[in-house]
């Protein structure tokens, strides 16, 4: 496959999103403001391509805090009434919880037109910055030496052949809980009716699983090592993997790959929000946009970012957008708490 590149126009893009930083300042500026996000791949790109043109145009000092969306969220309420993260980057369910706690603030200067309807949160509280399909990764290369078809469906999870070399991340990662539900609504129940889920991966999947990991280095390094062969992912995941040169390859299974919205919101703390405003709308933009498709496999938000569809072969654009299977967040949530402890007690041990 064609490598994921920034090399190719990069000098143009970067002045371009320079520039538009510039635009969207006003701002007053401040010491240090702190961005809450995604580590691995992600937190690079952030670092690489957004961080020191935002720095620039604002004179300020970002902070960039690594970790996955619960991470983030638990971050969030430990800091209630002290909030010290500005800018908060979240899957679609954690982030729906953050602003049901009140963590988000409205976005000021979306540009509401450009951005497709799947993107919009309620009260714009909060904007998609990619999307993601959730579905399996193999090793192309392993698949092939021991003659195994690529796997075509959720259910491939529980063949036995891949006994210890199977990688999921836990309950407490939005991969890991969409697989949950996929396996109960696969099974007759959904996100009123957990049972089967809890069933099929006690029984079924779990014998298969070498570790549920929920860190995006630590997997990428199981593979790399031989020790797993399949996983669960995100498509922009496997895709910035796959980047590198190792042979993985994404499937979105024919029962439909789950939709996962990575989002962002500025976090209220009083004022004018203006500098986590400018962040997040800098994170819409064309421009910033097209560097995530580029890097990172995000399906783009924005409607005018220029993106490359044969990089974007593992992406969920087009087609493959519209088949993304939607889970219901409102019913899911209130139920994370009792799932976890379940999952803890019963499937991770």
């Amino acid at each position: 496959m064609k490598r994921l590149s920034f090399k190719h126009g990069a000098a143009a893009s970067l002045a371009c999103l320079a520039g538009l930083l510039g635009l969207i300042g006003g701002a007053q500026a401040q010491q240090t403001f702190y961005v809450a996000g995604y580590g691995g791949t992600f937190e690079q790109i952030m670092r690489k391509e957004i961080i020191p043109a935002f720095e620039k145009a604002h004179g300020v000092k970002v902070e960039y805090v690594a970790g996955n969306s619960t991470d983030t969220l638990a971050k969030l309420q430990a800091q209630k009434g002290n909030q010290q993260i500005d800018v908060a980057i979240l899957d679609d369910g954690p982030m729906y919880r953050a602003i049901n706690l009140g963590f988000c603030a409205p976005i000021k200067g979306l540009p509401t037109a450009e951005l497709f309807d799947t993107a919009r949160f309620k009260d714009d509280k909060a904007v998609g910055i990619g999307l993601v399909a959730t579905g399996l990764m193999y090793n192309t290369k392993v698949f092939k030496e021991k003659g195994w078809a690529p796997p075509t469906s959720w259910n491939d999870l529980k063949d036995p052949k891949y006994k210890g070399q199977l990688v999921i991340p836990p309950i407490n990662n939005t991969y890991g809980l969409y697989t949950l539900v996929e396996f109960a609504r696969m099974n007759g129940g959904g996100e009123n009716a957990i049972e089967p889920g809890f069933k099929v991966m006690k029984t079924d999947v779990n014998p298969n699983v070498l570790a549920y990991e929920p860190s995006p280095g630590k997997m990428t390094e199981l593979f790399q090592s031989g020790q797993a062969v399949i996983a669960v992912w995100g498509s922009g995941r496997v895709a910035s993997f796959a980047a590198t040169g190792f042979p993985v390859d994404f499937v979105y299974p024919k029962e439909g790959a789950v939709a996962l919205l990575a989002s962002a919101c500025p976090v209220g703390k009083g004022g004018d929000n203006a500098l986590a405003n400018a962040f997040v709308q800098a994170m819409v933009a064309p421009e910033f946009q097209a560097v995530l498709s580029r890097e990172y496999g995000y399906g783009p938000v924005n409607k005018n970012a220029k993106v490359d569809m044969e990089a974007l072969r593992m992406a969920p654009v087009g087609e493959r957008a519209a088949k993304l299977l939607v889970f219901d967040w409102d019913a899911i949530n209130p139920k994370i708490d009792d799932w976890t402890k379940r999952w803890n007690r019963e499937v991770e041990r």
